[in-house]
């Protein structure tokens, strides 16, 4: 058998890129010259084609220097505060380091309950997939000015987990303050051994990790490895490397010492198998149309509908047979079961006539459908 190779940045489809505090704000405030690096790397990346998000931490620690917060650990309250000082300057700080290259970036603050909801987690996607469609670079962040510590993230590199599978990314890179995965600590223990690869995440990996090393950072390597669990399982490679040079993404693609964490299977496979997992919580009965569309890799649109039964509401599972009852696949809905039965059966031009505004075309889109 073939040695395996690592994953390359360069040829990714899509790419979720996690900056931690300290690579971002030093003790001097924005380290604008790195920031303009990472935009020449994100704006190659772009020329390529491939769709990037960029997760950015960053908000609390611009925002407690304007407000003169200590560096110390803050109150819940301060923490917000400094968020919502800080959110507006790391997007303009963004915007700025991106518009000479043409690239439009977009602010996107979202909640663990954003993920956790079917319903916020189909918004989040689409708002996000249609960003990258217009050619965008969204900037997330969590929404530190109203999360509290029952629904925060705690951590970006978590986050970073979360949207690289809420959008089918297929990596994701984590540029931190270390190089990758250590048997131990290299700062303290000279034979540490480095790992370049990791082709499964087993309870000896999981035991070297440790706490933060950055007064600056939330997360250490234990953060990281759980966001490499998420992913991996939903068909996204994770890099961890160090990032405080001159273009890191563009170092990583050339070699740079950096941990691969190796995914299992690709994305929409991954993502196929977790809808087919769902228990549905309805049924759509569609014409003989609708059944050819659907083998054909298309979305279900309302006019191929006949019937609606059940209760469900929008982001839930729901099965899909054809006329004569026959189970055809399983899919999350974008309307509520009251909705669905007022639109079946008409076109999707018709909706925001029945409705009273305008909805989605698609009844239930191909990516959140698994036919077969």
């Amino acid at each position: 058998m073939a040695p395996l190779s690592l994953p390359d940045p360069s040829k990714a489809k899509c790419l979720v890129v996690k900056i931690g505090s300290a690579l971002l704000v030093d003790a001097e405030g924005l380290r604008e010259g790195w920031l303009r690096g990472l935009a020449e790397d994100v704006a190659a990346l772009r020329a390529r084609g491939i769709g990037v998000v960029l997760v950015s931490s960053g908000s609390i620690a611009l925002g407690r220097r304007v407000l003169g917060l200590p560096e110390a650990a803050l109150p819940l309250e301060q923490s917000q505060a400094a968020a919502a000082v800080g959110q507006i300057r790391l997007a303009r700080a963004y915007e700025e380091a991106l518009r000479p290259h043409g690239v439009t970036t977009a602010q996107v603050l979202v909640t663990l309950e954003d993920t956790a909801d079917r319903r916020r987690y189909l918004n989040s996607r689409a708002t996000l997939a249609t960003l990258m469609a217009l050619g965008t670079v969204p900037i997330v962040n969590e929404n530190d000015t109203v999360a509290t510590d029952e629904i925060r993230f705690g951590d970006n590199d978590r986050l970073a987990a979360q949207i690289a599978v809420t959008i089918g990314a297929d990596q994701l890179v984590l540029l931190s303050d270390v190089d990758g995965l250590y048997s131990a600590n290299p700062k303290t223990d000279p034979s540490a051994q480095h790992f370049p690869m990791i082709e499964h995440i087993t309870h000896e990996i999981e035991a070297m990790a440790g706490g933060p090393v950055s007064s600056l950072s939330k997360g250490g390597m234990k953060t990281k490895l759980m966001a490499a669990k998420t992913v991996v399982a939903a068909g996204c490679a994770l890099a961890i490397t160090e990032g405080s040079v001159h273009r890191p993404l563009s170092a990583l693609q050339s070699g740079a010492r950096s941990t691969w964490f190796l995914p299992e299977g690709d994305p929409q496979a991954a993502r196929k198998r977790w809808i087919g997992a769902m228990k549905p919580r309805g049924e759509l009965i569609v014409d003989a149309g609708a059944v050819t569309a659907l083998h054909s890799g298309k979305s279900l649109l309302p006019a191929g509908v006949r019937k609606v039964v059940g209760r469900f509401g929008r982001g839930d599972p729901v099965s899909i047979a054809g006329p004569g009852g026959a189970t055809l696949g399983k899919g999350l809905v974008r309307y509520t079961a009251e909705e669905a039965r007022e639109i079946a059966g008409h076109r999707s031009g018709e909706i925001e006539a029945l409705l009273g505004y305008p909805g989605r075309a698609a009844l239930i889109h191909r990516d959140d459908m698994v036919i077969g």
